[in-house]
């Protein structure tokens, strides 16, 4: 079996990469909120146990846990003298590119042997406190008006948007903010280098690509189909880039329909996956808010003249998905249970945002009570999650989840 296998949102999860919450969430201040994508500063220790919750409800149901800093370290592990040349692209990506900074930083990661310990330390950022004294009056004026040299990367528990899985392939991502740009070189290196994948993934877009886009806002719907947001995070450039790659770079691609899902831009709606996703063959849960605007346009190839055809698919909702699908309706689940205000509330908490790990049964967040009351009372299995502090990221648990394997469609 390929070790990415993902032709579906819905058929049972079988093996999932994630992130433990890290020393990165200590760094978080007042002031760096907002360049860091934070909403508020959450209790590390409560974080770090909500999502070894979030990991055991996954276990639990027979998934297979993997982290994304394990896979890492053991990339390293298995390549000696990898990571000189990872240390120096990752401070190029964290613009680090003053000699003196750079120099300081490489000296000070080299003394970390073990190499997890060192991808923890890379994730976490560092002061110029753990720096310590240097032979240089350079960094005088910073010490004075500064404390991080490195900036922490407190984003990467949402490990679904540095990559996606697509089919057997993996759709490494360039990213909306310079924050969380620096997110992909793991996944970059992972599956270049680790034992397990390297030779096995091709990358259908490329972390250096010229437009962004982010993997909250792809969706596998089936073997021959996929959605992608155009978002807040996800250009529209880069979703026909991804077609083009798809259709006529990649050997053995299925996908013959690409449909893109324009959303309203805003940090509330930030991807696709915060207001609309799949939780049965022929169920999706919604936020109202996008349904006055929302727009659907399907791109598909024509390979005699080797370019893509573009369409708009117009009409309500509900139908547009049941042709998609080919069947008779689809349901659809409002965020909030039909109430506006509940609507509002919890699509900020992320109730929008489930992870289906097989038909009907979704991981939520509990603080969502009126969505996950109103998909209990349709029927389907609610596994709920407390997140009061997960959630200040804004992203749920289908954003703390990068399917790696699910189950074939029969």
């Amino acid at each position: 079996m390929n070790p990415i296998q993902v032709f579906s949102e819905i058929q049972p999860l079988k093996k999932v990469l994630v992130h433990r919450p890290g020393d990165e969430l200590k760094y978080l201040t007042p002031d760096t909120l907002q360049e860091l994508l934070f909403d508020d500063i959450p209790d590390v220790v409560k974080a770090q146990k909500e999502h070894d919750a979030f990991a055991d409800i996954l276990r639990g149901e027979g998934i297979e846990v993997v982290y994304l800093e394990d896979l890492m370290a053991e990339t390293l592990d298995a390549n000696p003298g990898l990571r000189e040349q990872f240390i120096d692209e990752f401070l190029n990506d964290a613009g680090i590119f003053t000699k003196t900074y750079h120099d300081i930083l490489k000296d000070f990661f080299s003394k970390i042997k073990d190499n997890k310990e060192f991808v923890l330390k890379t994730m976490a950022g560092v002061t110029f406190k753990e720096i310590g004294p240097v032979d240089t009056d350079f960094l005088v004026d910073q010490l004075e008006r500064a404390y991080l040299l490195l900036n922490p990367m407190p984003n990467l528990y949402f490990t679904r948007d540095p990559f996606a899985s697509i089919g057997n392939n993996a759709c490494i991502n360039k990213m909306f903010s310079v924050t969380r740009n620096r997110e992909t070189i793991y996944a970059d290196y992972i599956f270049r280098y680790h034992p397990e994948y390297k030779d096995q993934v091709k990358d259908v877009y490329g972390r250096h690509g010229q437009f962004h886009i982010e993997g909250g806002d792809v969706f596998n719907i089936d073997e021959k189909t996929l959605f992608v947001g155009i978002s807040q995070r996800t250009q529209a450039d880069a979703i026909q880039n991804l077609a083009h790659n798809l259709f006529f770079e990649t050997e053995g691609n299925k996908i013959e329909r690409i449909f893109a899902l324009n959303i309203p831009v805003s940090r509330a709606f930030m991807h696709l996956d915060t207001v609309f996703t799949m939780i049965d063959h022929d169920a999706f849960t919604y936020h109202p808010g996008i349904t006055g605007t929302l727009q659907i346009f399907e791109l598909r190839p024509d390979y005699d003249n080797q370019k893509m055809i573009i369409e708009e698919h117009k009409g309500q909702l509900d139908e547009i998905l049941a042709n998609i699908l080919g069947i008779e309706k689809v349901r659809l689940y409002p965020c909030g249970g039909g109430d506006l205000i509940a609507a509002e509330r919890e699509q900020w908490t992320d109730g929008s945002n489930t992870l289906t790990i097989a038909p009907g049964k979704v991981v939520v967040y509990a603080r969502n009570r009126e969505t996950n009351e109103s998909l209990r009372a349709a029927g389907f299995e609610v596994i709920e999650l407390d997140s009061d502090n997960l959630t200040v990221g804004r992203g749920g648990p289908r954003c703390m989840s990068m399917p790696l394997v699910r189950e074939l469609a029969k």
